[in-house]
Formats: structure tokens, C-alpha cells, sequence
């Protein structure tokens, strides 16, 4: 092996590396907080789930049909772009890059808020936490700096490790599984339609990030077999586990303490053990969150690094270090972190969490619905070399799948539709100034 190529191997995801990407970008701080957001709902969300694992095994079936027919990185902004052109796919990549610094703004400060079990002065020092949060978000900033191999082998380890607790909960409590939980099976006031509905909507943070492997393609060893296998894999991974884990919780603390539980998955173990394996699990969301915001950081400079290089962006994010890292793009990213949890950290860590979730979430369902629409469209346009029963295969999941992405949009809520509107209008002087900056190259590509 030349020195080049050794080079490069360094540089490149396999299978199990980018299959972890996408549960440990999936499996963040919010799967274990959903037990207690579901409890109100009662066994009911279990249908939830199943719903939501429907809509998404949907996607990742889009995003792994793309990622053959357009074999480069850049994920839902170039797939857009392939299919809608220059706008469309600035602004999904403007949307989705605004919702990974607020992700990843929310994550770490959702991390801090887990070490404050430890900790307890990071809970309640607002201050303390932000200096926590930051302080988090910069050592992997570091980490991503110094290459995506070293990205890979932490989101293995930490995916392993932020599995263990879920598997081992969603398998012993079963022996100590109470029935009478699950009675009535809907606890809310809501018809039995409008109850699914809601616990679809909550699970559906859940499953953010199942596009995971798509964005670095450029960095993943044979892209168009291996992206394919992780995202559909990674998916039924991650729903398996969130199913399993969900319903044993349910099953071991009573719905009225659940509701009120800010620890749901501790609070179960402490039921089947004692307070020492509360606070192991702890160290697992601790641990869960930490390997999610390794994961969404390397996505932070992959998104920009893919617009810049099409001059959609500003060319500071189109630079990659000797080790083929978007350093810069990395950097200019965790300062707008850095400062999003600056600004805001005085509202208390589960307000300041909640918000930017929620507009995280919203604005990535953006690229979700293009991407649907691009997969239909592409088949359209190439539809002679496709076989008939193929190419109505296709178009009948890119459907079903966009109409999942827009009935997800709905369910957010009128308030964070508004705010996720708006942030995404932004984007558009952003668009004009950059495409004025390199007039003469679309000019001449035009011409």
C-alpha cells in the first residue's frame, strides 16, 4: 500500500463506523427523556412508535436510494441540489446547518444537565452549565479536528457504551414488567387517532440523524454499498432498541411517577436495583450525549465544506486541513454554538433545551421533504432506464414519505412552524450575496 493510499484509508469510514454514526447520532439525550413525555399517553404510544418507525424506515430507504444515484457528500444538500438546483439546495443545506449548531447546542447543554446528577452545582448554576456545555463542544471540535478516523473510533465506543444501559433495561425489566400499567391503555383525553398522532410527533426527535452517513461520503470506503446498509441498518437498530427500552420503563415505574420523572431510564434501574445503578445509567446518557455531539460536530463542517465546494457558501468552508478535516468550517461552527448557549444559558437548562430542540427538529425535516421530492424527481427524469415495477416501487415510497415529512411538520406545533419559517427566510439575503460574490462563475456556467 502506497503511502497515499494509506493515507486515505485513514480517512475513510467502514460499515460499523458508519452504522454507529447513525445510532449514535439518532440515540441522544432525548431517548431518555421520551419515557416520561410518553407517560401521559399510557401504552397507547407504543402504536406511536410504530408509526414513527414506519416514517422513518421510509426515509432511510430515500436516503439510501440517493446515496447510489448521486454518489457524493453533501447528503440532503446535494441531493437537493441534483434535484432542484442551486436555491432548493442552498436552502436545505442553510436549514440543516442551522439545525445541527442548534442540535448541538441543545445536546451539550443537555449534557451538562446530566452531570449536574454528579454535579449538582452545574444544575444550579446557569453559568456553570453554559461554561460546561462550551467547554464540551470545543474538545470535540479538537477531536474532529484531528481527523474522522478518530471520530469513527469514539462513535463506535460511545454507541456500544449508550447502547448497554437501553439493552440491559429493555431485557431485565421485563422480569419485573407490571401489566396494570398499561390499564386503561389510553390515559389521555384524547380520542385513540389524535393520542398516536401526538406520541408519533414526540418520537419523532427520536429519529433525527438517520441521514447520517450520507453527508461524508467522500470520507466513507465504497460509499454506494456501505451508506445504503448503515442508514436501513442504523435505522432498525436504533427503533429496536427505543421500542423495547420504552415499553420496559413503562412497564416497571407507574405511569403517575413517570410523568414526573426527569430521569425515567435512572429512576427504573434504581426500581430493579438501587440508587447505584441509577447512577449508572446516568453516566450513560452522560455518555449518549457525548458520543451524539461527536458525531453531529463532524456534521457541523461536512454540510458547509459540501456547499462551499459549489461556491454556495463562503469559500472559508470549502478549506480542509493536511488531514482532509474542514478545520475552519469546524471552528466558525462551534463559535456560533458557543455563543447560542452564551446568550441564552440564563433560561435555565430544560426551557433553553426545549426551544432549540424543537426548531432543530422542525429544520430538519425541510431536507427531508426535498429529499423525497428529489428521489421522485430523479426517477422521473432517468425513468428509461429503470424497470417499470422499480420505478413505481420508488415513486410509491418517495410519496409515502413525503407525506409522513409534511404530516411531521404539521405536528410541530404553529409556534415553532413560525420560528423555523423565519429562520429559514434568513437564509435567503445570505443566498443573494453569495451568489453576487461569484457572479462570474455562474455566469460562465450558464453561459
Amino acid at each position: 500500500m502506497s503511502s497515499e493510499e494509506k493515507a486515505q484509508s485513514q480517512r475513510e469510514l467502514g460499515i460499523w463506523m458508519s452504522t454507529a454514526l447513525v445510532v449514535g447520532n439518532m440515540i441522544a439525550s432525548g431517548v431518555f427523556l421520551l419515557p416520561a413525555s410518553l407517560a401521559v399517553f399510557g401504552g397507547i404510544s407504543i402504536f406511536g412508535w410504530l408509526f414513527t418507525t414506519t416514517g422513518a424506515v421510509l426515509l432511510a430507504m430515500v436516503f439510501s436510494t440517493l446515496s447510489r444515484m448521486v454518489p457524493k457528500a453533501g447528503g440532503p444538500y446535494v441531493y437537493t441540489r441534483h434535484g432542484f438546483g442551486d436555491f432548493a439546495g442552498f436552502i436545505v443545506a442553510w436549514g440543516y446547518w442551522i439545525s445541527i449548531l442548534a442540535g448541538n447546542a441543545a445536546i451539550a447543554v443537555a449534557l451538562a444537565g446530566y452531570l449536574g446528577v454528579f454535579w449538582p452545582a452545574v444544575s444550579h448554576t446557569p453559568s456553570l452549565a453554559a461554561l460546561t456545555a462550551i467547554s464540551v463542544v470545543w474538545i470535540l471540535t479538537y477531536v474532529n479536528s484531528a481527523g474522522i478516523r478518530n471520530v469513527g473510533y469514539i462513535q463506535v465506543v460511545t454507541t456500544v457504551l449508550k447502547l448497554l444501559p437501553l439493552i440491559l433495561i429493555a431485557i431485565v425489566g421485563f422480569f419485573h414488567f407490571n401489566l396494570s400499567h398499561f390499564h386503561p391503555f389510553n390515559l389521555s383525553s384524547s380520542s385513540s387517532f389524535s393520542a398516536i398522532t401526538a406520541t408519533a410527533t414526540l418520537t419523532l426527535w427520536a429519529f433525527l440523524g438517520l441521514e447520517s452517513a450520507t453527508i461524508p461520503a467522500d470520507n466513507v470506503k465504497e460509499p454506494q454499498k456501505t451508506i445504503p446498509r448503515a442508514t436501513i441498518l442504523g435505522t432498525l437498530i436504533a427503533a429496536v432498541i427505543y421500542i423495547l427500552a420504552t415499553v420496559a420503563v413503562m412497564g416497571i415505574v407507574a405511569p403517575s411517577d413517570l410523568a414526573k420523572s426527569t430521569a425515567p431510564f435512572s429512576d427504573a434501574a434504581t426500581s430493579i436495583w438501587n440508587t447505584g445503578a441509577g447512577y449508572a445509567v446516568a453516566v450513560g446518557a452522560v455518555i449518549s450525549c457525548f458520543g451524539a455531539l461527536n458525531g453531529w460536530i463532524l456534521l457541523q463542517g461536512q454540510i458547509p465544506l459540501a456547499t462551499a465546494r459549489d461556491r454556495l457558501f463562503p469559500a472559508i468552508f470549502g478549506k480542509v486541513s493536511r488531514r482532509g478535516t474542514p478545520t475552519s468550517g469546524l471552528v466558525i461552527s462551534s463559535l456560533l454554538v458557543t455563543v447560542l448557549i452564551s446568550v441564552n444559558y440564563t433560561k435555565g437548562l430544560v426551557e433553553l433545551f426545549t426551544f432549540i430542540i424543537l426548531l432543530a427538529a422542525l429544520t430538519s425535516l425541510l431536507p427531508y421533504i426535498f429529499c423525497a421530492m428529489s428521489e421522485l424527481l430523479l426517477f422521473m427524469r432517468n425513468r428509461d432506464q429503470f424497470s417499470k415495477p422499480k420505478l413505481v416501487r420508488a415513486s410509491v415510497v418517495a410519496i409515502l414519505a413525503f407525506l409522513y415529512s409534511l404530516w411531521a411538520v404539521a405536528g410541530a406545533g404553529q409556534e415553532t412552524v413560525y420560528w423555523g419559517f423565519l429562520l429559514i427566510l434568513a437564509g435567503f439575503p445570505v443566498y443573494v450575496w453569495i451568489k453576487w460574490q461569484n457572479r462570474d462563475h455562474f455566469e460562465r456556467r450558464e453561459g
